[in-house]
């Protein structure tokens, strides 16, 4: 059955009552004053599951048994959900060169492999969800390469696992090159990676380098028992934005590792390394971090049961953790019981616990330094502060005003595309951090994955309580953005967005400006994007701010280009005093206002302009 929705914008829509998009538009109707126009952007936003498949797989939620029809739930619904990788048993004797291959499941491959190149280039890349699983890999081989470049780049949530990866080879190599480069939240997990390998040997070489965010890398009994393996970490996670990188039981038990890490962490914002039981028990082990950390953005280490017990261990620390905002660093138990190792630290940075530190074989020398960067952080407003904050992403109220050229950031959407679900599903959807067992059985979500993380991190973040005076909820319905905006707002409300991308990531001129309810001081509810595997928005409504709408010129030929919606927080006395804001504006907290843009598929909700 078809009907028609009269009064709806200009012209007339013909849809099945039944599906998501008319339920939409009946409840926006019945709760807003205004009524929905056609071709309102929210509307782009709701379900695109038909009137009989909305039903079927209501049902199915009700009976707690949507994981038996996921992929065709995800299809159908437009959400954010990871392949299931089928297992592979295949055996491969021959080279194989795999270029531009991506979601693969790669089980027993290079097994008892004599010598052979495998060659992964151009893999996964330029993809969305990139789902690899290279388990007992080139396991027992002799003399076997294999090498990756150009792995995954450039791609938005890549979860790769290693596990017994190249375990009681002889001989050999693996080569990692531009491994997930400019990544959007990495996951790589290398477990019992080379353990009681002989003489193999890694290349890392601009591994994560410039990844945003993500759970990074977990190196779990790396090298263990390994003779003789030689790893070099080369620009490591250099200019990544948040990436945590995890080892442990790295090489211990072994004989003779040899590892290097230069350029670690390089040039990065907040980076996170755990050291764990690394080299512990080891024999005659080499160990050098050059330039580790150097010039990042805070950061912290820790180091427990470092080289602990170990016989003649090496380990040299230069340039380590020469931030221009220092973090901390914490060694427990480090070198503790070693016999005749020799441990230097040159020109190493601040903030450091030691804590059962072995008192003979180490060296300070130019211990706590302080860089001229860290002084230049509490007073430039110049390069050194700004280049972890984007030109344009906060500007001050003043700057809308015609004529005013200012850079503008990028803005363009990089979550992933989805949709959100009808109501008549999601609430019937657990939705709770301690309610992740089951959804990780409904997203069919692995222990320690990529999409685990992911929607723990929203949970969280949906969980954590408001600040002084915000009014927060997460939604995940078109009916419970509705619900909310109306609550905070009354239902004489108007949602806005900033047309396109236009714009972005170059300097633009701003056009006419008209501020929101006469520019007065006013309330608003803003809706963010969270990651998640429906379309989900932490919707939060802050007191005193103002609402502007500009158009957006081509500061060259001064054609508009853009319509943009930007927002004023008049009250910043409850913000941190690291917030990028004032790293990118100077001043602090309570002093100043602070506006950015509403970035793509982002929105502001207000009280309609009479």
């Amino acid at each position: 059955m078809q009907v028609s929705f009269c009064g709806v914008g200009d012209s007339s829509v013909s849809e099945n009552p039944f599906t998501p998009k008319a339920s939409v538009i009946r409840y926006w109707n019945k709760e807003i004053r205004s009524q929905i126009s056609s071709d309102h952007f929210l509307l782009s936003k709701v379900s695109p599951l038909s009137a009989v498949d909305s039903a079927s797989f209501s049902k199915l939620a009700a009976q707690n048994d949507l994981a038996s029809r996921l992929p065709s739930f995800c299809s159908s619904a437009k959400l954010f959900c990871f392949p299931d990788l089928s297992p592979s048993l295949e055996k491969h004797s021959k080279d194989v060169n795999f270029a531009e291959y991506a979601n693969k499941n790669f089980s027993n491959y290079g097994t008892d492999r004599l010598s052979g190149v495998d060659s992964f280039r151009n893999y996964s890349e330029n993809d969305n969800v990139i789902v690899d699983s290279f388990r007992r890999y080139s396991r027992d081989s002799a003399g076997h390469k294999d090498q990756f470049a150009n792995y995954a780049s450039e791609s938005n949530v890549v979860d790769q696992r290693f596990n017994t990866y190249g375990a009681a080879a002889t001989g050999g190599s693996g080569n990692f090159k531009n491994y997930n480069r400019e990544v959007n939240n990495p996951n790589l997990l290398f477990t019992s990676y080379s353990d009681d390998a002989n003489g193999r040997g890694q290349t890392f070489t601009q591994y994560t380098e410039n990844a945003n965010a993500g759970n990074g890398q977990t190196f779990t009994s790396y090298g263990k028992n390994g003779n003789g393996a030689p790893n070099e970490f080369s620009s490591y996670g250099k200019g990544a934005n948040v990436v945590g990188s995890g080892f442990s039981n790295y090489g211990e038990l072994a004989n003779g590792a040899n590892d290097t890490f230069t350029s670690y962490g390089f040039d990065s914002n907040v980076p996170l390394n755990t050291f764990k039981g690394y080299g512990d028990g080891g024999n005659a082990a080499v160990e050098k971090f050059s330039s580790y950390r150097d010039q990042s953005n805070v950061g912290d280490d820790s180091f427990q049961s470092y080289a602990k017990n170990s016989n003649s261990a090496k380990v040299n620390f230069n340039n380590y953790g020469q931030s221009f905002n220092e973090g901390t660093d914490k060694f427990t138990g480090y070198g503790q019981g070693a016999t005749g190792q020799t441990v230097d630290f040159k020109i190493y940075g601040k903030n450091t616990t030691f804590k059962d530190y072995a008192k003979k074989g180490v060296t300070f020398s130019r211990y706590n330094v302080t860089s001229a960067g860290t002084s230049q952080v509490m007073t430039a407003s110049g390069n050194v502060v700004n280049r972890w904050v984007e030109p344009g992403k906060f500007f001050r109220e003043k700057m809308l005003k015609r004529g005013t050229v200012m850079p503008m950031p990028d803005i363009k959407d990089k979550m992933p595309e989805r949709s959100f679900l009808p109501r008549t599903i999601s609430s019937k959807l657990p939705f709770s951090s301690s309610k992740i067992a089951e959804l990780k059985q409904i997203f069919h979500a692995g222990d320690n994955s990529s999409l685990e993380s992911m929607m723990l991190d929203a949970l969280k973040e949906c969980e954590r309580a408001p600040s002084r005076g915000e009014t927060k909820r997460c939604v995940g319905s078109a009916e419970d953005m509705i619900d909310f905006a109306t609550s905070v707002l009354g239902r004489n409300v108007e949602l806005r967005t900033t047309e396109n991308v236009n714009g972005s990531k170059q300097n633009i001129k701003i056009g006419n400006v008209r501020g929101i309810n006469g520019g007065k001081v006013t309330k608003s509810v803003s809706c963010h994007q969270s990651l998640y595997p429906y379309l989900l928005y932490y919707c939060h409504s802050v007191p005193k701010v103002r609402v502007y709408e500009a158009d957006i010129l081509d500061p060259n030929s001064r054609e508009k280009i853009n319509h943009g919606v930007a927002i004023c927080h008049l009250d910043t006395s409850d913000w941190s005093s690291g917030h990028g804001a004032f790293m990118a504006l100077g001043s602090g907290p309570g002093r100043i206002e602070v506006c950015h843009w509403i970035f793509q598929n982002d929105m502001t909700w207000t009280i309609a302009d009479s």
